[in-house]
């Protein structure tokens, strides 16, 4: 009789869903799935839970497979030693294998006030406190978007599209992934939605009070409600568990997902960085990387190698309200190309988009092993750029060493 594998993922977002399902391909594995909350949250629309138009999220019935055993709760440490993780409730969990894939959510913002007085909205508890704070200000009352990345533009033009006096505040240029083409389109948008974009060096955020939010070029902008959407951070579990990780606290993996420090942990999502060269962090990037983290531990309880990290990204699609969006095409190494579809089909590509990541994960749960887009090539640019850190390594150690 064949002995049976508990495999442990940490995280019910999008990569570790499609883990723990995929990792079901085998009758021996037990597969655990640790989350802190009861629901699986589309993350993607977590600026339509602030306009109101969407709750967010999905039962985990409708995404994860019966096989699968769904524990609410929070992992405090990983024990590598005792291959054990410890929970908030007190509890322990061993396992055979362990997925790390815990996310991410808003970075510790050093700007004076703005922890205080800032709305964070990365994650679904984060979007939840702020709906309340919008409802209690005037119509009228001024809510300025700090960050004009994907979060930072569609929650302008979700609350624009409300009514709301909305200024966007760059801190540099609007959607830096775009390609100019399609930054036009976004901006013309959201000027025909009455949102106010500041852009330039001048507009980086140096100070939020109650009241008001103050740029680096001296400008002072009354502001009702402050809502934080520049740029990301990742949970401190690994760091905390003695395990390697970047700068940003990602998770350090080879290119087949596992760890540096232990075989029996392996990453998935935006918590990995695999070479410590982690991809864009993305709903695009991490059902790939659950998938791929998931087969190498198949492939290791098969007696296969596994095989290496190959993404290929598609674009970058941003909702401009409920009538309009836009999707900005890509090399499949994840820079933008000057083709795009905005509009009403932009809207409605986007809206296909979200429906079908949800879809993928259910077909996963009811067939593991069905999805497949982790296999579509990235290209060389991956190959190119590991060779590029490899042929530096020596020069950087010399330099250190003179």
């Amino acid at each position: 009789m064949a002995e049976n594998t508990d495999v442990v993922v940490i995280g019910g977002g999008y990569a570790g869903v499609m883990a723990a399902n995929r990792l079901t391909r085998r009758d021996d594995v037990t597969v655990t799935l640790i989350n802190p909350r009861r629901t699986f949250v589309e993350r993607i629309r977590l600026h339509q839970l602030v306009g109101g138009s969407d709750d967010a999220v999905v039962d985990y019935r409708e995404v994860l497979g019966e096989r699968v055993r769904l524990v609410t709760d929070t992992v405090t440490r990983i024990d590598m030693a005792g291959r054990r993780v410890s929970l908030a409730s007190g509890g322990t969990v061993g396992y055979g294998y362990l997925i790390y894939a815990v996310g991410s959510g808003s970075a510790d913002p050093a700007v004076p006030g703005a922890a205080e007085f800032a709305y964070p909205i990365a994650t679904f508890e984060e979007a939840e406190r702020l709906r309340p704070a919008l409802d209690a200000a005037p119509a009228t009352a001024a809510v300025t978007v700090v960050g004009a990345g994907p979060t930072g533009i569609e929650t302008a033009a979700e609350l624009a599209e409300e009514g709301r006096a909305v200024t966007l505040v760059c801190g540099g240029v609007l959607g830096p992934y775009l390609h100019p083409r399609g930054r036009r389109s976004v901006a013309k948008r959201l000027a025909t939605l009455g949102v106010t974009v500041l852009e330039g060096p001048d507009t980086k955020v140096t100070a939020v009070a109650r009241d008001a939010v103050r740029l680096s070029g001296g400008r002072e902008l009354p502001s009702a409600v402050t809502i934080w959407t520049a740029g990301f951070g990742v949970p401190d579990l690994a760091a905390r568990s003695g395990l390697s990780t970047d700068a940003l606290g990602r998770l350090l993996t080879d290119e087949t997902l596992t760890s540096v420090d232990d075989t029996r942990i392996l990453a998935a999502g935006d918590s990995a960085a695999p070479s410590d060269l982690p991809l864009r962090m993305s709903c695009q990037a991490a059902i790939p990387l659950g998938a791929r983290a998931a087969d190498t531990v198949l492939s290791r309880l098969a007696g296969e190698r596994p095989s290496p990290l190959n993404q290929a990204f598609a674009g970058q699609c941003i909702s401009l309200g409920r009538r309009a969006g836009i999707f900005q095409f890509a090399h499949r190494y994840d820079v933008a190309l000057w083709f795009h579809i905005d509009g009403g089909p932009g809207a409605r590509l986007k809206e296909f988009i979200c429906q079908n990541i949800v879809k993928h994960l259910a077909g996963e749960a009811r067939k593991p092993g069905s999805y497949g887009l982790h296999r579509v090539s990235g290209g060389t640019k991956r190959q190119q750029q590991l060779r590029a850190k490899r042929d530096d390594a020596p020069a950087t150690a010399e330099r250190a060493a003179a």
